[in-house]
């Protein structure tokens, strides 16, 4: 089996206080693997550590099959990153922002040219296509966002809360890109706090003050916990 993520005895300290606190974990190439936790649980600074953004305190992490502390250069560029306040450019049009990313990225500009083209077919963004960032709705921004983090066709896309403060239809839509990107063999990390999305993911890791806590996938969770939903799987693990 191949691993496009393997993390053992990660942790991470602020000071006197431990953010993430040895934790370890492994994802399948092309799993979509969700962290889950209440606020302050650690997943964002795991998100963080995982792209090279933080430098952990110790521990040992292996993404895309780069080692993230010798390695942290080459990393980059088989990694996305989708952060909760989306990394994009308000002043600059949907397509100034592509073309900004893919050339950060180094894309040829005959490649970038075509992939750029792909993506506002794929995301129906024609009518949006020479609009400002600021001018967009916040699901179009959204999608824009998911995007940018995909346009050099990485390995592995990190989303750290990628649907906070968007409607469920819009939610669902977004949802859908991350299959259909899955499926492609793209690995994809994911935290959110709402617990209906997390049905939607392959396997969940639910942190608690720092630590994992329990990982499974969500049927043998509500199984295991005799639950039908994963709000009550939440309660259930943060209450034991």
């Amino acid at each position: 089996m191949e691993y496009s993520i393997i993390v053992e005895h990660l942790t991470k300290k602020f000071g006197n206080f431990t953010s993430v606190d040895n934790i370890s974990f492994s994802v399948k190439k092309g799993e979509i693997f969700g962290l889950l936790g209440a606020n302050g649980a650690g997943k964002t600074t795991t998100i963080r550590m995982l792209c090279g953004l933080l430098i952990p305190t110790s521990g040992t992490m292996n993404v895309a099959g780069y080692d993230v502390f010798t390695q942290g250069k080459e990393i980059r560029k088989h990694i996305g990153y989708m952060s909760q306040k989306f990394s994009l450019y308000e002043d600059l049009s949907v397509i100034e922002n592509l073309e900004l990313f893919g050339t950060i990225y180094k894309l040829k500009r005959d490649i970038l040219h075509k992939r750029i083209l792909q993506i506002i077919a794929r995301l129906q963004m024609r009518n949006y296509a020479t609009s400002k960032v600021e001018a967009l709705p916040l699901g179009q921004k959204q999608k824009l966002a998911f995007a940018t983090a995909l346009i050099h066709k990485p390995e592995v896309v990190f989303l750290d809360e990628p649907t906070s403060g968007v409607d469920p239809l819009v939610r669902r839509d977004f949802w859908n890109m991350i299959y259909e990107s899955a499926s492609e063999g793209v690995t994809i990390v994911v935290t959110t706090h709402y617990m209906d999305e997390a049905e939607y993911c392959n396997r969940l890791c639910f942190m608690a003050n720092g630590k994992v806590e329990i990982i499974g996938n969500p049927t043998d969770l509500k199984n295991n916990y005799k639950v039908e939903n994963m709000n009550e799987v939440f309660h259930k693990i943060s209450h034991r």
